[in-house]
């Protein structure tokens, strides 16, 4: 059943990438629910765990056997179906190209389905430098990944749970924060205020341009 899997949030990048298989991790995770989406390959049509998203194509969860090269389509809204290729299999996840990149950003601001179901708000992949105070204290930290509610962090110091602290991304105002978790060389920072999609998604819009 799927409301038994146990898995991390979905994930969404601006690449145009798609996703690579999944890293062998050893640390305990914090597990949310994924985003629910519809394959469709030969062998019909099944649901799928959407776990990573970029523009050039996703990886799923899959509970059906797959080929490499397989042509397949993904719903991942009622009214709209890409259309894409089986690039790697790996256990139970495949890696799928899409023919055409996707709108990430439009889909990162319709995320609510029509029946109503809304997942936790979606992580998008970051790579950019940002600084932690901690009282007079200073961190130099990596983004990892952000979302209006929250940010993981690489840091080279443990960090203090529960910890209030000031976060200033790259080319972003400074946030007020706290510490929730902090293992194995990460953290997970939870914004005090619930940042606006407009703002949010202007950053990594701008921050994407950059890059390329």
């Amino acid at each position: 059943m799927l409301s038994e899997e146990r898995h991390e949030e979905t994930t969404f990048s601006f690449s145009e990438k798609p996703p690579q298989p999944p890293e062998r991790r050893r640390e305990s995770r914090h597990l949310t629910i994924l985003r629910v989406g519809a394959l469709v390959g030969p062998q019909g049509r099944e649901l799928c765990l959407v776990r990573n998203i970029s523009a050039g194509g996703l990886m799923a969860h899959v509970y059906s056997r797959h080929e490499m090269g397989e042509r397949v389509s993904v719903e991942l809204k009622t009214t709209q179906e890409i259309e894409g290729f089986v690039i790697w299999i790996s256990d139970s996840n495949i890696g799928i190209q899409f023919d055409h990149p996707i709108d990430v950003a439009e889909l990162l601001a319709t995320h609510v389905t029509p029946d109503g179901w809304r997942p936790r708000t979606p992580r998008v992949e970051v790579d950019r430098l940002a600084t932690l105070r901690c009282g007079a204290r200073l961190y130099a930290a990596n983004t990892r990944d952000i979302s209006q509610g929250g940010v993981k962090l690489e840091v080279d110091e443990a960090l203090e749970v529960g910890r209030e602290i000031v976060l200033t991304m790259e080319r972003f105002r400074p946030l007020q924060a706290v510490v929730r978790w902090c293992q194995d060389g990460f953290a997970g920072i939870e914004f005090r205020e619930f940042l606006p999609f407009n703002e949010l998604i202007g950053w990594l819009r701008a921050e994407r341009d950059r890059s390329h």
